[in-house]
Parts: structure tokens; C-alpha cells; sequence
């Protein structure tokens, strides 16, 4: 049994505002349902604490944060659902904030750097079993930039955890300059180009880059891009020097909260024996969105950011070219200004066929999933993805672009996968419009061909995407981490 300690600075259904969250909230409880003593590490930010069952207080104890010591609060809860035990930091002057990274003005809040690494210093006290829990992790899990100094801190002490660090999206690093390095009383022994040092500031990533046991990302696909300067993003070099300890492992999607057989958010729920309330699920996404109700036209959905990484621009550049198909399409999201105010303008041009909705909306994102006929994911890069799952558990095939998870899990639908009975999606290479357009028009196509179309559709409906064909490969993971330490008992 592994003792772990999942250090995150989002946990679904505590925090939410991306995939990071989704994945620190199922695999800590796919880890403990398999029977590892899996402990989450997380801030306590607005609505944490409600969110938490059985919630008590553990008290406080003194972390060092700029050259002084800091008093930390402590509570201890469950996942809802009898998962496993969350400590949640409870320091209001750095997390009781209505924005977790950003302010009202979507900038990063200018002492994200002081926040974190007090949740790295956290992290170190209960990972070396210097706080009085009467409990130690023989491994500490973190994830993304937000955890990264955590590593050379527990890496410092004698005895040790063993060290996994999971990088979410190569694209945030928590890069920051030499000053805040200073103000952090961070040893200068790290401040090394094989150190923490980067380019001359300093990355919170890298840290945890360079000075943790193993390395982890969210697909094997993407762990190979990132090697490469054209998706390493600077890192490229550390990454390959890296590679031996580097392992890509897919997400999976937690089943509990992603079934269309069971799902609440869903106006009727169905399955791929009783596919027949998928069409009741487009008529009322369609009078959501105020469309009209058009059975034989379909309806082309996504949930993303409006960013470039997305692949927002290739859409709204593909618009004029999709309102001349017969479909609809509905779009959720929110990001940059330009793409929110350029696909407003274009939702108010084509009324009877664009529908667009600006914000972050969990339950309606469960309703388009369900009502929708295809589902858009054009991405320039993507770690992992988890909608291009979501939509193949919900028999809406997916339209992607060959990157990083998506290429590892959507088969696209020529006639030879068809003819063998593996494609599930639709999948183009160029990020271009016109590559998109191709593939969405490949798409439509075999739409009106209902019994090929209901092959893809059972092809990706009877997969399994849950977290649980995942658990064995983290658990060899860390197997070999600890390995590399040795035992940690005596902590």
C-alpha cells in the first residue's frame, strides 16, 4: 500500500478551473478505492471548507516564508462521497480570494509566487513528517508549476518521500525574476542553470523538473512533443535529459460524474443499447440555446478557453464556411476579449445556426456533451484533453486536430478504421481552417449515413475512459520512485 500525499492547487469538486482539478479530484479517489492511503494537499479557498465532509480543525503550526515563520492554519475533510481525507490550508490573506490565479481583471494576482510557495512549504512539512499528524506519505504527488518548489524543499532533508511531479500543461511554468526568488529566502544553492534557475528568473516548474524522482505527464503523445523545441516551450532540453524518469500516462474521466446513463445535468439519460434519448437531449439543447428545432440538421458543439491553444481562430474562421452546411453549432467558453466579442458578433449574424454562451457553466457543459452530434476540439496542443472522452462516453464524436492526447485517443474515421471497427472521431493534422473545415465536412458527412454513423458512435461509446485501467501504471510509478529513495518509515 502507498502512503500518498497529492499536492494540488485545484481539486474537483472543491476548486475548479480546468482539467487539472478534474484529474486531482479522480485519481486520489481511484488510488484510495484501490486501497492506497491517498492524502490531497490543497489551498482552503472560498467554499472549500463547505464542500468537505466531516471538516474539522487540525489546529496550526509555522512554515518558513520569507525569511520569517508564517502560522498556518489546518483542516481536515473528505472528498464528498466517503473520499479520501483533504487537508486544506487555511491562510485567508493569501487564499480567500474569489479568483484562485486571477484578479477581476483576469491578471495574476502579483504575489501568486508568495501564495504557492507557502503550499510548497506545506507540502515539505507534512511530506517529511515534521507536522503532527501522526502520519508521513512514502510519496508526495505534485502537479503543475503551482507545487513545483515543493521538490527541492523535501528534496533538502536527509529523509525523504519519494517525488512524482505530473506536468498538466507544459504552458504555465510560474516563471518568475530574481528579485522574488530573493524575497522568497530561497538557498542560493539552487539558483544553479541545472537548478531552479531559468534564464535568468527563476521557474517554479522547473523546479520541480529537475529535483523530483519521476516525472509524469497526461499522455504519452505529449510526453514525447515536450522533448521537442517546438512544444517544449523552453524546457525541451531539461525534458530530454530527463527522459528516462519521464513517463506519459492518459487521464482517464471519473465515470461517477460522466455517464450519460446516470447524468443529472442531462434532460434524458441514455445509453448505447437506448440511443434514443440522445435526440430528446438536441431538441432541448437546442431550445436552450434559442435555436430552432430541427431534427435532421445537427448539432456541432464545444466547451473550451478562448485561446489560441484551443484553436478558437481556426472556428470562428471557419464559421461563414460551416453556416453554409446544414448544422448548428453551440459554443461555451470564455478566454481572450477578441474571440469572446468576435463570436458574439458572429452569433448575432447567424441567429438561426450560432449560438454562443461567454463564462464557465459545469452543468451546461454536461447538456451540450449530451445534446450534441459532434464536438469540436481543434488544438493547436493538448496535454491530455478530457472533453474529447467526455464526448466519446456521450456518443458525440469528436472533431481534433493530432496532438497530444487527442491523437491518442480519437481514431479517425477512414474507411479503414471504419471497416475494422476502430474509428470513434474524426482527426485532422494542419492547424488550419481549411484542415478543420475538411474534417467537419468529412464529418457531416457520414452523419447522413445513420448505420456507419452508429458504429463510430458505439465504437467510442463502449471504451472504457475510466481512471481505473490507470491506477496499476501510478502505482508502478511510484513503486519505482520509492525505489530510487528507499524506505521512509523511520520519517
Amino acid at each position: 500500500m502507498n502512503r500518498v500525499l497529492f499536492v494540488s492547487s485545484e481539486v474537483y469538486p472543491l476548486s475548479k478551473t480546468g482539467g487539472l482539478a478534474d484529474v486531482s479530484g479522480a485519481l486520489p479517489r481511484a488510488l484510495f478505492e484501490a486501497g492506497d492511503d491517498v492524502r490531497i494537499l490543497t489551498p482552503a479557498y472560498p467554499g472549500v471548507a463547505e464542500r468537505l465532509d466531516q471538516l474539522r480543525r487540525l489546529g496550526t503550526f509555522s512554515v518558513p516564508h520569507e525569511a520569517v515563520e508564517v502560522e498556518v492554519g489546518l483542516m481536515v475533510g473528505r472528498l464528498p462521497g466517503d473520499g479520501p481525507l483533504v487537508y486544506a490550508i487555511d491562510l485567508p490573506e493569501y487564499y480567500h480570494r474569489s479568483g484562485f490565479y486571477l484578479d477581476s481583471q483576469g491578471q495574476d494576482w502579483p504575489d501568486n509566487p508568495q501564495r504557492f510557495a507557502v503550499l510548497c512549504r506545506v507540502a515539505e512539512v507534512i511530506g517529511c513528517g515534521l507536522a503532527t499528524l501522526d502520519w508521513a506519505p512514502s510519496v508526495v504527488h505534485l502537479n503543475d508549476w503551482q507545487t513545483g518548489l515543493a521538490a527541492p524543499m523535501i528534496r533538502s532533508h536527509a529523509r525523504r518521500p519519494a517525488l512524482v511531479c505530473s506536468v498538466h500543461n507544459l504552458a504555465y511554468q510560474g516563471t518568475y525574476d530574481r528579485a522574488t526568488f530573493e524575497s522568497l529566502a530561497l538557498p542560493w544553492s539552487w539558483w544553479t542553470v541545472d537548478g531552479v534557475e531559468y534564464h535568468g528568473g527563476f521557474s517554479f516548474l522547473k523546479a520541480g523538473l529537475v529535483y523530483a524522482d519521476k516525472l509524469t505527464t497526461v499522455s504519452p503523445t505529449y510526453a514525447e512533443e515536450i522533448k521537442t523545441p517546438e512544444y517544449g516551450r523552453g524546457l525541451d532540453g531539461v525534458l530530454r535529459h530527463r527522459s528516462d524518469d519521464l513517463m506519459g500516462i492518459l487521464n482517464g474521466i471519473d465515470r461517477s460524474d460522466w455517464d450519460p446513463r446516470s447524468d443529472p445535468w442531462l434532460p434524458v439519460t441514455y445509453s448505447v443499447r437506448n440511443f434514443a434519448g440522445k435526440v430528446d437531449n438536441r431538441r432541448a439543447l437546442q431550445r436552450e440555446f434559442g435555436l430552432p428545432v430541427t431534427p435532421d440538421m445537427p448539432v456541432i458543439g464545444m466547451v473550451t478557453r478562448l485561446t489560441e491553444q484551443k484553436g478558437i481562430d481556426l472556428v470562428i474562421d471557419s464559421v461563414p464556411w460551416l453556416m453554409q452546411q446544414r448544422a448548428q453549432l453551440v459554443v461555451l467558453g470564455a478566454g481572450d476579449s477578441q474571440y469572446e466579442t468576435a463570436l458574439r458578433d458572429l452569433a448575432g449574424k447567424y441567429p438561426d445556426r450560432l449560438a454562443v454562451r461567454v463564462g464557465y457553466d459545469e452543468q451546461l457543459s454536461h447538456r451540450i456533451e449530451g445534446g450534441a452530434d459532434l464536438f469540436l476540439m481543434p488544438s493547436r496542443f493538448e496535454p491530455c484533453g478530457l472533453n474529447q472522452m467526455y464526448s466519446l462516453a456521450y456518443g458525440t464524436p469528436p472533431v481534433v486536430r493530432r496532438t497530444g492526447g487527442l491523437a491518442d485517443t480519437v481514431q479517425d474515421a477512414t474507411p479503414e478504421n471504419l471497416a475494422q471497427g476502430v474509428a470513434n472521431g474524426f482527426v485532422f493534422d494542419a492547424p488550419t481552417a481549411e484542415a478543420l473545415q475538411e474534417a467537419v465536412g468529412r464529418a457531416l458527412l457520414l452523419f447522413s449515413d445513420r448505420a456507419r454513423w452508429m458504429d463510430l458512435v458505439r465504437c467510442g461509446m463502449e471504451a472504457d475512459y475510466s481512471w481505473d485501467a490507470r491506477v496499476p501504471v501510478y502505482q508502478r510509478l511510484y513503486a519505482l520512485a520509492s525505489e530510487a529513495v528507499g524506505p521512509v518509515d523511520a520519517i
